[in-house]
């Protein structure tokens, strides 16, 4: 039974915890009697909910990191778990001497400033957050903690110049039309081309084979991507898709195909050995002297994709067939991605929405004032 006893002038908690397991801790001098059942009242919470560890037993976060990083070694793809040890090896060493019940939100906001001093690029640091709230909520699942302090914890937010660096930049269709006739090589012309077209991350065009291309019905199938010198399957079961292709895009990629002499199971943009091209080498040869010689300012090659939805959204195509096309997972993340590129005002559609209610009724809508208020007769 629980219970609080007086030794030698300090408090003493007593119980058994959920394993029938007794323990016994001596309180700090001078704690009050009221403190000493209050620690009593949390530990017996913490044993009915079957997540009491003896303090001695209590892991430290370098040990609850380590398991986490075993754990999720069969969960991601490699490069991602690469990513992770990256992460661990380089940026928790100031948490990694504490027993993980002792890390507050206070100590996360104080582990996040600290980061922020060490002049961390905000994406990154936002990626070393989310990694230690999955680790934190990888230690609330095992029942080691009861609950995850990053939650609660303030998170760095863009100043308005790093908001501003990471802006997308999108190409007006001039400047497309400028790029693809700045590239003399009719195999990197293709590429941009296809990029602009289909809205494809540069690793699944890079992926992509012949047998993917589907020149009668007019569609490209994306199953697999080029990243970190190896093939992977896309992400998500979303990012397996086929995308549609517009007559010129199938004439261009008929062309190229001719020209390169190549069969079905080749790749479509593989380099002069006809093996994956090497990006870095495709961006500093190729793309930005083409950007340069049209006279476009420096951008992303991932700033083709986001062009090609900014197109689309612009002429008005449904939300949701941008998103299978793009390979979202939901038209949610295509609109949180996008949402700052569609009009705040449309007459158009307004007008619509009238003559759909009122066109061929007759209706004479006519706003009078009455008494000092608008009626509609």
């Amino acid at each position: 039974m629980a219970c609080i006893a007086k030794r030698r002038g300090r408090y003493v908690v007593d119980c058994y915890d959920q394993n029938g397991k007794r323990y016994r801790r001596t309180m700090k001098a001078g704690t009050t009697k009221e403190e000493a059942r209050k620690e009593l009242r949390e530990i017996e919470a913490k044993i009915e909910r079957r997540s009491f560890i003896h303090d001695k037993k209590v892991p430290l976060f370098s040990e609850v990191k380590k398991k986490w990083l075993e754990y999720k070694q069969s969960r991601c793809r490699e490069t991602t778990w690469e990513m992770y040890q990256g992460y661990l090896r380089n940026h928790f060493s100031d948490l990694d001497g504490k027993q993980i019940n002792r890390i507050t939100t206070g100590t996360v906001e104080s582990f996040i400033t600290a980061k922020q001093g060490e002049l961390l690029s905000l994406g990154t640091l936002r990626k070393v957050i989310v990694t230690l709230n999955q680790i934190m909520g990888y230690a609330v699942r095992h029942r080691l903690i009861d609950h995850n302090p990053v939650r609660d914890a303030e998170r760095p937010r863009a100043t308005g110049m790093q908001s501003e660096e990471r802006a997308m930049k999108i190409l007006a269709p001039d400047q497309i039309r400028a790029l693809l006739e700045a590239e003399p090589n009719q195999k990197y012309r293709t590429l941009y081309l296809m990029a602009i077209m289909t809205g494809a991350r540069q690793g699944e065009i890079l992926g992509l084979k012949w047998s993917d291309v589907d020149f009668q019905k007019k569609r490209v199938h994306i199953s697999r991507t080029y990243n970190h010198d190896r093939f992977f399957s896309p992400k998500t079961k979303g990012s397996i898709r086929a995308v549609d292709l517009s007559p010129f895009a199938v004439s261009a990629l008929a062309s190229w195909k001719l020209a390169a002499g190549a069969t079905n199971d080749a790749l479509v943009f593989p380099n002069n050995a006809g093996n994956p091209m090497d990006k870095g080498h495709m961006m500093r040869r190729h793309f930005n002297p083409a950007l340069k010689a049209a006279g476009i300012e420096p951008i992303r090659f991932h700033d083709l994709r986001h062009t090609y939805a900014s197109l689309m959204l612009a002429q008005g195509e449904n939300v949701k067939y941008i998103q299978t096309q793009l390979g979202h997972s939901s038209p949610t993340v295509t609109l949180n991605v996008y949402s700052h590129l569609l009009k705040e005002t449309n007459q158009d559609a307004v007008c619509r929405l009238e003559n759909v209610i009122f066109e061929g009724t007759g209706h004479n809508l006519v706003t009078k004032q009455k008494e000092g208020k608008a009626v509609i007769s």
